[in-house]
């Protein structure tokens, strides 16, 4: 290689590698790997730390050891060691000397017992009918006055959005709970065995008396996770209309008042509020079995207004929004499609 180099100054590169009897893209290769050498620097790694002029000894580390392992402040902290042996007239390193001394040994740790939570399942719930799937849960309405509030129980049903019960009261209480449920199964006529009741994990939620009044009505029952609203979303997003109605007070002057004005929000709501996520139907006529004819009358509506000016839908027939087919709490994520690979071979 150095005879090419020498030669090619004077008779070029080709010339002088086809003298030599050697490859130019020899040279060129060789050039570029003396130029990286040259661009990159040598990494070198770092010379050994010394140890700090005022660090302890061997001696001095053992004796430490032993004060912070004896008997006497075994069960101590460095802070009161070093307090105490102040004290005493003696001083043998600082408190942070002492925690490096118990970190080297692997002795400072957190010594007492860790709740260890257990595993959270995420609820998966898929309601395909109305009376399938139940959501409740309880909202607090500020009182008259500060520090005071009223407690407004709700039972949802996810796939209509049907409030088929609700109760306000002074408290939340596990019993009034349980009396709510049980006489919104009476009124709904839920078989037994064909309901699912889903809800936080709130005191009355998880209350023994709820607990034992869905095993006697074979109701089963459901909890979300600790912490996650979004495994409880019906029952929220309801609370959020509740709230964001612009006829609703900022306080309420009594529990009479509060009554009030949720007998007026739940007949609007249930029988008037077109919802989006039900096809913008109402939740009365979902719940009811009306929707499809209602579905078919809109159908109806949309192609007599399309037959009489197709060009004002450009040519589209316009339908009706779609009817709710199912409404689930946490879908399944779908499964990840396979892709089969082909042997291009076997392609003609």
């Amino acid at each position: 290689m150095n005879a090419v180099n020498i030669l090619a100054p004077e008779v070029g590169l080709a010339p002088a590698c086809a003298a030599m009897r050697v490859h130019r893209s020899t040279i060129y290769r060789d050039d570029a790997r003396r130029r990286r050498l040259i661009v990159l620097p040598v990494i070198v790694p770092p010379p050994p730390r010394h140890a700090p002029p005022l660090a302890f000894s061997d001696a001095e580390r053992r004796a430490l050891r032993d004060i912070l392992c004896s008997e006497r402040f075994a069960d101590c902290a460095p802070t009161t060691i070093h307090a105490t042996l102040l004290d005493e007239g003696i001083y043998v390193g600082s408190v942070r000397t002492m925690y490096r001394r118990l970190a080297a040994d692997g002795q400072v740790r957190e010594r007492r017992d860790q709740l260890t939570h257990p595993a959270y399942a995420k609820p998966e719930l898929l309601a395909t009918g109305p009376n399938e799937v139940w959501s409740w849960d309880i909202t607090k309405l500020k009182g008259p006055a500060k520090w005071t509030c009223f407690h407004l129980y709700v039972i949802l049903d996810i796939f209509s959005r049907y409030v088929v019960g609700w109760m306000i009261a002074p408290r939340e209480s596990a019993e009034l709970a349980e009396q709510l449920i049980a006489d919104t199964v009476v009124k709904q006529g839920i078989a037994p065995g064909r309901l699912t009741l889903h809800a936080d994990r709130g005191t009355s939620m998880r209350s023994k008396v709820v607990a034992q009044l869905l095993v006697d009505l074979e109701v089963a029952k459901s909890h979300s996770r600790p912490y996650v609203s979004d495994d409880n979303p019906f029952s929220e997003a309801q609370f959020k209309t509740l709230k964001y109605r612009p006829d609703f007070p900022d306080r309420f002057g009594c529990i009479e008042d509060a009554r009030a004005h949720c007998q007026q929000f739940f007949r609007w709501y249930n029988d008037n509020h077109r919802h989006s996520g039900i096809g913008f139907m109402t939740p009365a006529t979902v719940h009811l079995g009306q929707a499809k004819a209602l579905f078919n009358r809109r159908a109806d509506t949309l192609n007599a207004a399309f037959d009489a000016n197709p060009m004002r839908f450009k040519g589209n027939r316009p339908q009706p929004p779609k009817l709710p087919t199912a409404a689930w709490i946490n879908p399944p994520k779908p499964e990840h499609v396979v892709k089969k690979t082909l042997d291009p071979w076997t392609l003609n």
